[in-house]
């Protein structure tokens, strides 16, 4: 894979974005028709996650595959992602939102998803955190190809984003939250059930990696969903949810786990319904079951923290 993979960064910088999407409609085209596995994981999970017909499941299928594409190329772009680039291609909705929610004074859990430009929001957040003098990180799954994880780690930096590798994260992310800094999560990826609570998500029971949940409580942070969609006409634009802070928890250290692992699901699923030909598809998320019981274990039986950032 590693020479497909840099076969991709050489070209993509070259194509430039509307080559870039023109790129991605290829090699959808291609999987849709050549990796039938994935082609059928995409449309039952639809069909059964968002109540659609056969057809419409087909049709969002197809397109999310295109959207998947776009953002996998899109890596490859990151260093593009300057000012400039903010102004002319990213809207803010609501106008401003993110640079006003950054002005927190406190510390900030940033939770988004494998939705719309997942890979420019890294970007587009470095951009934004360093006008607001505050120190930040993107925590990120570690590619189990150590080649492939290199380069990717490499094409997120060049935007000036600091990617820290999940099983590392736990006190490098509490430094920086110390310092009312930004630690930003992925939070809709499937876990092991010994970093898991089980939650409902998309008309089923899902395992949700609680790390953020953990560290957000333990630090003390302020919970931001943020997600960078495409609208359609080559531009993009960054959502910025309702922040959730430390005083609206209630309950027990394990309680307040619970409703910041529920918030920021029922934020990526809302997303997901407003925009689902914009998400991760063919990624098996329903994957994880839970054991009799286990939806509601409590956090404090998960395993060591350092496991759970992930």
């Amino acid at each position: 894979m590693k020479p497909f993979y840099a076969a991709v960064a050489n070209l993509a910088p070259k194509l430039g974005f509307k080559g870039v999407r023109g790129l991605a409609g290829v090699l959808a085209c291609c999987m849709w028709h050549l990796v039938p596995s994935r082609r059928k994981l995409a449309i039952r999970a639809i069909e059964k996650h968002i109540d659609v017909s056969p057809e419409q499941a087909a049709r969002i299928a197809r397109s999310s595959f295109t959207h998947n594409f776009q953002s996998f190329l899109e890596l490859f772009l990151s260093g593009r992602v300057d000012e400039e680039f903010l102004q002319r291609h990213i809207r803010g909705i609501p106008p401003n939102g993110l640079q006003q929610a950054l002005k927190y004074d406190g510390p900030i859990i940033g939770i988004t998803a494998h939705l719309g430009a997942w890979e420019f929001l890294g970007g587009a957040l470095g951009n934004t955190i360093r006008k607001e003098r505050k120190e930040a990180l993107v925590v990120v799954r570690r590619n189990k190809n150590p080649d492939i994880h290199e380069l990717i780690t490499h094409f997120r930096q060049i935007g000036g984003t600091r990617v820290v590798d999940h099983r590392q994260a736990v006190f490098t992310v509490l430094k920086v939250l110390k310092k009312k800094g930004l630690a930003a999560f992925l939070v809709d990826h499937n876990c092991p059930r010994n970093e898991a609570i089980f939650l409902p998500f998309l008309n089923d029971i899902a395992a949700v990696n609680m790390g953020p949940a953990v560290l957000a409580v333990r630090s003390g942070a302020a919970v931001l969903p943020v997600f960078l969609v495409r609208d359609g006409q080559g531009g993009y634009e960054t959502h910025v949810g309702k922040m959730l802070t430390p005083e609206e928890l209630t309950g027990s250290r394990d309680d307040k786990i619970r409703q910041v692992a529920r918030f920021y699901t029922q934020q990526v699923e809302d997303y997901v319904r407003k925009y689902p030909e914009q998400w991760f598809w063919m990624h098996k998320r329903w994957k994880t079951r839970p054991e009799a019981g286990q939806d509601n274990r409590s956090a404090s039986e998960s395993t060591r923290e350092e496991k759970l950032v992930g």
